[in-house]
């Protein structure tokens, strides 16, 4: 079975991430996460050092903005049973890093922090 047939058509927000313990779970080859970019098109996907991961930049207002728009991530993330890493560079530069074993997880996660209403938080608006 290829990597196309094995992911659900179904778009990402509506899915839950999964236990990364499950046993049927497999590592997200480079076939199947470049099937799933197009639903998580302002993500970036880089390989370092043969691990594949989701990485995403913002610029916030302030460093205390910054700070909010990680809360904000870290309830959704406490909700998904998904934990991102969060970086907070600089007084207003945010970076989410995204990675498991599992194909969809990580971009399940990316997909719903895309939806996150965060406009407010962020120096510049997508539209500008």
């Amino acid at each position: 079975m290829d990597a196309k047939s094995r992911i659900s058509p179904t778009r990402l927000t509506d899915k839950k991430c999964v236990p990364c313990n499950l046993k049927e779970l497999r590592p997200m080859s480079e076939d199947a996460a470049h099937t799933l970019m197009p639903q998580v098109a302002e993500w970036n996907l880089v390989n370092e050092d043969g691990v594949m991961k989701l990485r995403r930049s913002w610029a916030v207002k302030t460093f205390t903005k910054g700070l909010e728009f990680f809360r904000i991530v870290a309830v959704l993330a406490e909700n998904e049973g998904h934990h991102p890493d969060l970086h907070l560079v600089g007084w207003n530069n945010v970076t989410i890093e995204i990675w498991t074993h599992a194909v969809e997880n990580d971009f399940i996660l990316a997909a719903k922090i895309d939806k996150l209403d965060v406009l407010d938080l962020l120096r510049r608006k997508p539209s500008d």
